[in-house]
């Protein structure tokens, strides 16, 4: 049976003085390893130190060493998706590590990543923040900051704490991942090192399987980094931006916006019924056709992948009233006691049209709120349930 190919991708620009030893690390672990057939891509971008000559040099020593040179310098991001794509088309690869050229990356750790591949992951990441992994103890006080809240920041803004390195570049990808995700990153904005975020992040996204794998952070002693500030500017602004368009077309923001929609019209709807009935049957009119609202505008947009068929309709409105129950209940009770408790009492005046806020719509205000957490938890799990 032969075994399966492992392809190291080494970007490089300006690298002469760290590729040689780079290599000769990886074939002293290579000697290591059995069960794959482990090969080097480097993928420079025409340095102009000429590292490309040295690994041409090197291709008659080491035979599983490849060379691929990009025209012009055009970044980490676009390097990375050309070593991929000659990886897994030419090489024959089913797997590529993403593996940096100054042996800031522990080269001793690849049969690690390895063997959480055979476990079953498919992309495998080496963090400096789990047990067992670190950054340099030397790093300067703003280096250090940047690199740890940097990654406490992102780990914020996309909601996502499961993995502990978001900014690492040692990783492990299997084939399938690459097909789900290389189409994606071919965005301008994805050429430089927002790319490894932006392709963890779909990766997570797409519900792939991630192990984390630590290891021991070295700063690089020969050549210097070419991380500048655009770093920062730009990772920021894909994160905000990816943010945002997440929250639009998540169900939590659909639902909040069908609420707000529904909370005005029965407040609307409460405000001209007590010109003609008592505050608390004013009230439930109100909610009913709130929930009828509110029935129409999920169906159509908030739950519009899991859209009820019209035959269906009337039987799932029926449904949709009684699994708000909870929440007409809770809207009542709120309502019943801060009548009881404080009575209804005018709070303020709208001028131009001469309306009074008073406490009764304050009491309101709050069941509308504390109903919606039951509602979107009702509406999930009964009226447009997962078939």
């Amino acid at each position: 049976m032969s075994k399966l190919i492992a392809t190291v991708i080494i970007p490089t620009y300006n690298e002469k003085g760290n590729i040689d030893r780079t290599i000769k690390q990886l074939d002293k672990v290579f000697a290591k390893i059995d069960n794959w057939q482990m090969k080097i891509l480097v993928v420079d971008d025409r340095s102009p130190d000429k590292t490309y000559e040295i690994v041409e040099s090197l291709k008659t020593q080491y035979k599983y060493l490849h060379l691929l040179i990009n025209p012009k310098k055009s970044g980490l991001g676009h390097a990375y998706l050309k070593g991929m794509e000659y990886a897994f088309n030419e090489l024959k690869s089913d797997v590529i590590f993403e593996f940096d050229a100054d042996l800031s990356h522990d080269p001793t750790k690849i049969p690690d990543f390895l063997s959480e591949i055979e476990a079953g992951n498919d992309l495998v990441i080496g963090s400096r923040y789990m047990p067992g992994g670190s950054i340099p103890t030397n790093w300067g006080l703003h280096r250090k900051f940047l690199s740890i809240v940097g990654n406490i920041v992102i780990k914020v803004i996309l909601t996502n704490f499961s993995i502990s390195d978001w900014t690492t570049g040692f990783r492990a990808i299997t084939k399938k991942v690459y097909r789900a995700i290389a189409p994606e990153m071919t965005d301008e904005k994805f050429s430089g090192y927002t790319f490894q975020i932006g392709f963890l992040h779909k990766s997570a996204q797409k519900k792939f399987k991630i192990a984390e794998v630590p290891f021991k952070f070295r700063d690089r002693t020969i050549g210097k980094s070419k991380i500048g500030p655009e770093y920062i500017v730009n990772n920021l602004i894909y994160l905000f931006k990816t943010r945002w368009q997440d929250l639009l077309k998540s169900r939590i923001f659909k639902f909040l916006i069908v609420g707000t929609i529904g909370a005005s019209i029965q407040f609307l709807s409460e405000a001209l019924l007590q010109f003609f009935m008592s505050y608390l049957v004013a009230h439930i009119i109100a909610i009913e056709i709130a929930l009828i609202s509110n029935f129409a505008l999920s169906n159509l947009w908030t739950f519009a992948d899991r859209k009820i068929k019209k035959g269906q309709i009337p039987k799932k409105l029926l449904e949709f009233n009684l699994s708000s129950t909870g929440s007409i209940l809770i809207q009542i009770i709120i309502g019943f006691l801060g009548i009881n408790l404080i009575g209804i009492l005018d709070l303020f005046k709208v001028p131009l049209i001469n309306f009074t806020v008073n406490t009764g719509m304050i009491f309101t205000a709050v069941g509308i709120l504390l109903g919606m957490f039951w509602n979107f938890f009702a509406y999930n799990f009964f009226i447009w349930k997962k078939k």
